[in-house]
């Protein structure tokens, strides 16, 4: 275990784990579920669910990984030996490599579209609009392929290179990168005349649309967002040094990714009001909606190649870090190389994303039980996978280490304790559960 690669700071733990979280989540998920679920209402649900449910359970993984320092299926089998837990350490490898294997591909839809940016191709031919624009790009079965080998391509080269020259290195260049740009668009958007109806629709409640289906998909937004319960933190965690502390760590890799997803908001919203287009665009509004704003501000080209370029370091940070769960967890202790293992799983994962990514096209005729491939994946990850992953992670740390243990790991005053506690063993598990059955129905 000495011999373990650690992070060399605090600063490069933090940026890495909040990378994992900040994806296309924050930037890609969260504008278009708030939009279309009455802004700011979405928006404070979000973030209480965040602080409430996910902000334990990532502590809670946190804890897992420093204290076991070695891949999760082992740090399980050696923190309850005789016991299956280590089970929930196989279950978020085997989830890890399903998310990456179609997360690749959207990830391959913004690595194309900043292609098509960069060459000032995104403005749809004569008789296109920029849906059938975006339907024309991931219908192409040999770009998709193309698109989706070259984002893992990318991922793999970090991953290969290890935790401090890979990962950490990675983040501390793209984490700062993206906030920057992100400050950029945001001044430019809020520029815009008419921006401030989108500022409003943020920050202005409308409590017509508090309703039980909003409270639903704001936890589940705050459970998907933090990456929580396919233990990556708890690979993440175990590169950390023991002296350094997990809990004020957590609260401020959840407080960046609120901040960027409320960034997202703002880059996105007041352009889309000011120039008159609907909120609720769904998971187009990237893709289809704001190609189509970009083309009427000035520069409006320079702004789109800014952002998606924002968009891919945010996207690959997020893959690498489901890739370095799953390699973690074939290394375990068994010393073998690093780049010869990132390799060999990345090809793996490249290859079973390739369904995902010819759904939309050669292969979207076939279904699995009334879904293709891509979004069978992407529902038995999100829906199955990730919810029963945390619900396990919950309940070992709540119930299974004693009171001393964490109270040990966590190193906080008594009330803070009592509070996460109270947390990690109720309110986490019961809307954990309420997240699963609301899902798989």
């Amino acid at each position: 275990m000495s011999s373990r690669e650690q992070f060399s700071s605090k600063l490069g733990f933090m940026l890495a784990a909040a990378g994992s979280a900040v994806g296309i989540g924050a930037i890609w998920k969260f504008p278009y579920m708030a939009g279309s679920n009455g802004g700011s209402v979405f928006i404070l649900l979000f973030i209480a669910c965040i602080f409430l449910i996910s902000l334990p359970v990532l502590i809670a993984e946190f804890m897992i990984g420093r204290r076991g320092q070695a891949d999760a299926v082992t740090t399980f089998k050696e923190q309850a030996p005789s016991t299956p837990w280590f089970a929930v350490g196989i279950l978020g490898t085997v989830v890890s490599a399903l998310i990456l294997s179609f997360y690749s591909v959207v990830g391959g839809w913004i690595l194309s579209y900043l292609v098509r940016a960069l060459t000032f191709s995104v403005r749809p031919e004569a008789g296109q609009t920029y849906e059938t624009l975006f339907a024309t790009v991931i219908e192409s079965p040999w770009q998709m392929i193309l698109a989706h080998g070259g984002f893992m391509l990318l991922t793999i080269l970090i991953v290969q290179a290890g935790i401090k020259s890979g990962i950490e290195k990675a983040g501390k260049i793209m984490m700062p990168a993206l906030f920057v740009f992100f400050i950029i668009l945001v001044v430019r958007s809020l520029t815009l005349d008419g921006a401030m109806e989108g500022v409003r629709f943020m920050f202005v409640p409308d409590w017509s649309h508090l309703t039980w289906e909003t409270v639903l998909l704001a936890l589940g937004q705050a459970f998907f967002t933090l990456s929580v319960g396919i233990s990556i933190m708890i690979t993440y965690a175990s590169y950390l040094g023991k002296n350094e502390n997990i809990g004020g760590t957590g609260v401020n890799v959840a407080a960046m990714n609120i901040f960027i997803s409320l960034l997202a908001g703002l880059v996105i919203f007041p352009a889309v009001f000011a120039f008159g287009f609907e909120p609720d665009q769904g998971p187009g509004l990237v893709f289809v909606i704001l190609p189509a704003v970009f083309e009427q501000i000035p520069f409006g080209s320079f702004f789109l190649i800014i952002f998606f370029i924002l968009l891919l370091f945010a996207t690959i940070t997020s893959a690498i870090s489901l890739l370095e769960m799953v390699v973690s967890t074939v290394i375990g202790k068994r010393g073998v190389s690093r780049a010869r293992t990132a390799w060999i799983v990345g090809i793996f994962i490249f290859l079973l994303g390739i369904p995902s990514a010819l759904s939309f096209g050669s292969l979207s005729h076939i279904t699995i039980f009334g879904r293709s491939f891509f979004d069978l994946v992407d529902f038995v990850t999100n829906n199955i996978g990730m919810p029963l992953g945390a619900l396990f992670i919950s309940i070992f740390v709540g119930y299974y280490y004693s009171k001393q243990v964490s109270q040990t790991e966590l190193n906080v005053s008594p009330v803070w304790y009592s509070i996460w506690r109270v947390l990690i063993r109720y309110v986490a598990p019961v809307a954990i559960i309420v997240i699963f059955i609301q899902g798989i129905s």
